[in-house]
């Protein structure tokens, strides 16, 4: 059976980039967590635990770098890695990655990238690393909304349609995507979203 090689697929504006693994890691770990309010009641032996909100998952792991044989400087294969932590010119932001081996699929942003250099050449040129790469999980309100089941009807929200506001921008704020207005327009017995009344009361159906 072939080796399967591990890869960072960067989610650039317009394009998806490979930046290749040279070694696949030995380990790596993965770390979720939750927040809780602890309330200490009158008469209670133990606090009483309100959930407050999830912290996003973390994946964090050795990438080995070595181009000894070669000659050439490790630094051309590390600084793609570590380059995901500078700013996208065209997303204003460091861009969204997914980690990708096996049956592993972490999509995340690089949090922290911390480079040791192992091995040289006589010139100086650094031909051995090690990159120690923390991806911190990334979604969308879009994603997360479809990913966590939501059957109480306390989901559906209500607003006031303020002048010049109109449906696909309350879709872009509410789901991250203009392109689901249709679901508010349904909800609401719209047919024709462009004669919509300043004042009128709208329900914000939550995403299927």
């Amino acid at each position: 059976m072939a080796l399967k090689k591990a890869m960072i697929i960067v989610e650039r504006a317009n394009e998806e980039e490979t930046i290749e693994v040279l070694f696949n890691p030995n380990e790596y770990s993965i770390e979720a967590s939750n927040n809780f309010a602890w309330r200490k009641m009158p008469g209670l032996s133990t606090p009483i635990a309100q959930f407050i909100n999830g912290e996003a998952a973390t994946l964090t792991m050795d990438l080995f770098f070595d181009t000894y044989e070669s000659g050439t400087d490790v630094r051309d294969h590390t600084s793609k890695v570590s380059g995901l932590l500078d700013i996208d010119k065209d997303l204003h932001a460091p861009p969204v990655a997914r980690f990708v081996w096996g049956s592993l699929d972490f999509k995340g942003v690089v949090e922290k990238v911390s480079q040791r250099y192992t091995m040289f050449l006589d010139s100086g040129t650094p031909v051995r690393a090690v990159l120690n790469v923390r991806f911190r999980r990334w979604q969308s309100i879009k994603e997360q909304f479809q990913e966590i089941p939501r059957q109480s009807s306390d989901r559906t929200k209500q607003k006031t349609l303020k002048q010049g506001e109109q449906l696909w921008m309350i879709a872009e704020e509410e789901y991250e995507d203009p392109g689901l207005w249709r679901g508010i327009a349904r909800a609401n017995g719209i047919d024709n979203p462009r004669l919509l009344e300043a004042g009128r009361p709208l329900i914000i159906p939550p995403l299927e």
